[in-house]
């Protein structure tokens, strides 16, 4: 492909990420850089508890409280009634988990590439609780096989369909709109990993009909780290859904033996919340509104398939990421290179990157024979010039690390 150009709103999203000064930040998978009016907003809040008290602030932060909500509302097409803000992704799709009463017999229906996180809840459910669980196969293209998941879902109902649109390890897009559509139709409950997801492209929960979604703050949304949230359907609300351990926040102990739940998603949330984060992801959703979710996707996009062709051409480099759709995540496995010493290596120039090992996704990393692997993952404020810079950085360094990784 042709090297992507700057676009002319580049320059202001560099000038709202000082990082971008002295750092070559291809890590937005992991943690992107704030821009400043996601700082701002943090910092402000901060000091305000710090000059009237925790309790008081967040009384008078009321209404910039309700907008943040707003804010990330419309970036998933959601109403503010329908979230829950978490602690982050994995406790908020823990938190889903945590509204169905799952036995033996119950069985979780999910896919091979589903995030660590999420694949360890599954078996401890399996451990404790006597749950089965059954991994849909891939297509021949890599991804779920929607009409796999079809199959198994008319020879049996499963109890909950749970989903990792984007896994951590690659940068494949899994099928989340078509499978939504298979489990509307059969009347499945969807639960829907959208941590890598969210702010990286389109997010529509009426397009994707899933009863819940987690998501983080800190990835492509580029919001403050520690801070996540849930989404949760008027279809699993109106039912009465809520979790294992709801709280005071969620629920009013209204007699000695009885509870009333709240009327929307904040049954899903603890009393105690990280206001400032809170603010922050506001923030973050905001920002990305005003960039265009469409302009982050394209330029994003275009930017990891740059780096995926500039990879491939390394001597001793293999493209890990297979799918029909594949987003701002690329990666590679470096000739039996252990990729944390790499990533340390590249760091130390001023690249940051992350290195995914093999128990961070079992069944796809074995089945790509990798037992690690450099994760690159641009976003729009990135450019070629940045990519460039780091595959030659790449290149020089495979140079003076000796193959020790065997799959």
């Amino acid at each position: 492909m042709s090297r992507p150009p700057d676009p002319p709103a580049l320059a202001g999203w560099r000038a709202d990420t000082p990082g971008c000064e002295r750092l070559n930040h291809l890590n937005n998978a992991g943690a992107a850089l704030m821009p400043l009016p996601v700082r701002q907003s943090v910092a402000e809040y901060l000091a305000l508890e710090s000059e009237i008290g925790g309790y008081e602030a967040a009384e008078a932060s009321d209404e910039a409280l309700r907008d943040a909500y707003a804010a990330l509302a419309r970036l998933l097409g959601a109403e503010p009634r329908n979230l829950a803000m978490q602690q982050n992704s994995t406790v908020a799709f823990a938190q889903a988990f945590a509204a169905f009463d799952l036995g033996p017999g119950d069985q979780i229906l999910t896919s091979r590439a589903d995030y660590a996180s999420n694949q360890i809840m599954y078996l401890a459910l399996a451990r404790r609780r006597g749950v089965e669980i059954v991994r849909a196969p891939d297509a021949s293209e890599g991804g779920i096989d929607p009409q796999a998941v079809r199959e198994l879902m008319a020879r049996r109902r499963p109890a909950i369909l749970a989903l990792t649109w984007v896994p951590t390890n690659s940068g494949l897009v899994q099928p989340a709109e078509t499978v939504g559509e298979i489990c509307r139709d059969a009347g499945v409950p969807y639960i829907l990993d959208a941590c890598q997801a969210v702010g990286q492209m389109p997010v529509d929960v009426r397009r994707l009909h899933c009863d819940y979604l987690a998501g983080a703050s800190r990835k492509f949304l580029r919001g403050p780290r520690g801070v996540g949230f849930l989404y949760v359907s008027d279809r699993a609300l109106d039912a009465g859904a809520y979790p294992l351990t709801v709280d005071m926040h969620g629920a009013t102990w209204s007699d000695p033996d009885d509870f009333a739940l709240a009327p929307d998603a904040r049954r899903f949330e603890s009393w105690e919340i990280a206001f400032a984060l809170v603010l922050g992801t506001g923030a973050a959703a905001e920002y990305a509104l005003a960039v265009d979710i469409e302009v982050a996707h394209q330029r994003s996009w275009t930017l990891a398939r740059y780096a995926r062709e500039r990879l491939a051409a390394i001597d001793g480099v293999r493209v890990l990421d297979r799918g029909p759709v594949l987003c701002a995540i690329a990666t590679a496995e470096l000739g039996g290179r252990p990729a944390e010493a790499v990533k340390l290596a590249l760091r130390a120039r001023g690249i940051n990157t992350s290195s995914p090992a093999r128990d961070d996704a079992v069944i796809d990393m074995d089945d790509k024979g990798a037992v690690s692997a450099l994760r690159v993952s641009p976003h729009y404020y990135n450019t070629a010039d940045e990519i460039d810079a780091a595959v030659t950085a790449l290149a020089e360094v495979m140079e003076t690390i000796e193959p020790k990784d065997r799959s």
